[in-house]
């Protein structure tokens, strides 16, 4: 008779929604991004041709940005949720055990400890992936609307911001991939296949091996202790008028984002001839 594997909840159907969410729209700006940072490319220039020239790798590149403005805004929200009414850890904040789990996951690495840390919920090299996404949201964020809205921009900031902010946006792009392509792919998938974005769950074995400290928090019965019903709707009411707030607030940054003004700059058709001489003027 097969033995049923025991297996745990790790990510609801709702966060998973959000990580694809938010894996698509990277993948979409990552794929429209990079041909504009690197046109010569013979790569770059199948991707403009089969997107239809510059101006529709931009429309498509614009849509996913909105799209990723609209999954942050989402992730804040539900994380104001879980720490404010649930009342849920912050375990994804970084602390000194995250520092010292890395340095004896390097010592183990290279054989100086004999075992490897025993972390909880997230692991540090999860919660350095997290941050460093985190980071490079707000670097992309700030200097997209420079590039999206360069006479706004330039209304407050001198104008060799604009050039800055598009060197900082391509290089903070390409760091980006990379670490998706060389750390997040190793990490997940290769070392270890983490299947828990996909069906939501791991099995005992794979809690054991990855997340230790949370199976004991587990089976010793003190996780998702939630709040009793009058506690949440005390909660609820306290939450929903402040995230209604927020909401607000957020979407009309995006809005503000998309139309602070008329693209300033648009795509011009190369000069193929050459404009007439005066007639009273020598070659």
């Amino acid at each position: 008779m097969n033995k049923i594997t025991q297996t745990y909840l790790r990510f609801p159907l709702a966060r998973r929604i959000e990580h694809w969410m938010m894996m698509l729209s990277f993948t979409v700006l990552g794929l429209t991004g990079l041909p504009q940072r690197f046109p010569d490319a013979g790569l770059s220039q199948a991707i403009l041709g089969a997107l239809g020239g510059i101006e529709g790798l931009r429309t498509i590149h614009h849509t996913a940005a909105i799209v990723m403005m609209f999954g942050t805004a989402w992730h804040i929200l539900v994380m104001g949720y879980s720490v404010f009414v649930l009342r849920d850890k912050m375990s994804m904040l970084p602390t000194l055990q995250d520092a010292k789990d890395a340095i004896q996951a390097l010592l183990y690495n290279i054989g100086l400890a004999k075992t490897y840390p025993q972390m909880g919920r997230y692991t540090f090299e999860e919660k350095m992936e997290y941050w460093a996404f985190v980071w490079g949201a707000v670097v992309m964020g700030i200097t997209g609307f420079m590039m999206w809205n360069p006479i706004t921009a330039t209304r407050y900031l001198p104008g060799e911001f604009v050039p800055a902010a598009k060197a900082a946006h391509g290089n903070e792009a390409v760091l980006a991939v990379l670490a998706i392509i060389i750390w997040h792919m190793y990490g997940v998938h290769i070392k270890r296949f983490n299947k828990a974005m996909f069906t939501g769950r791991m099995t005992e074995e794979e809690m054991l091996h990855e997340h230790p400290l949370e199976l004991a928090d587990i089976k010793a019965g003190i996780t998702d202790r939630r709040p009793d019903a009058a506690t949440l709707r005390k909660r609820k009411m306290i939450y929903y008028p402040i995230a209604a707030v927020l909401t607000l607030g957020m979407l009309a940054g995006i809005f503000g984002f998309i139309n602070a003004e008329e693209t300033a700059i648009t795509t011009v058709a190369p000069i193929t001839e050459s404009a007439p001489q005066d007639p009273g003027t020598t070659p």
